[in-house]
């Protein structure tokens, strides 16, 4: 199996780039095309977890946009063959005291990159991961 060729790495990266642009700009529609449309997704948040595709569009469109100037740090992206990658990332916000962590599993489907599970957790405001 080759890990991280090029060209997959490049595709999954462009995936996830149009997914935090329709995260940061509050468009739950856009937001949830990037999901395997399944019932087996699974998303676990902050405060909230949803289990299928139905329970993550009804949580996308009851939440609020999320705070300006969300920043992404030490992204990585580590793909396995031609179908399958990780991306984590770390995230915070202007005036913010916590850095966020986001894990996402992508798989190559019929309809292209989709997300089958992520996983955002925010550690207590007293963890602070030190810039890089």
């Amino acid at each position: 199996m080759e890990i991280n060729r090029p060209e997959v790495v490049a595709e999954v990266a462009a995936a996830f780039a149009a997914y935090e642009q329709a995260l940061v700009a509050g468009e739950p529609d856009r937001i949830i095309d990037f999901f395997w449309q399944s019932p087996e997704t699974v998303r676990y948040g902050i405060a909230d977890h949803q289990l299928g595709i139905a329970e993550q569009r009804a949580w996308r469109w009851a939440q609020p946009p999320l705070p300006p100037g969300r920043r992404l740090r030490e992204t990585r992206i580590t793909t396995f063959g031609a179908d399958y990658a990780v991306v984590n990332t770390l995230f915070d916000y202007p005036g913010g005291t916590a850095v966020g962590r986001q894990s996402q599993t992508w798989v190559r489907l019929p309809p292209g990159w989709r997300i089958v599970a992520a996983h955002v957790s925010e550690p207590a405001a007293s963890v602070v991961a030190p810039d890089r």
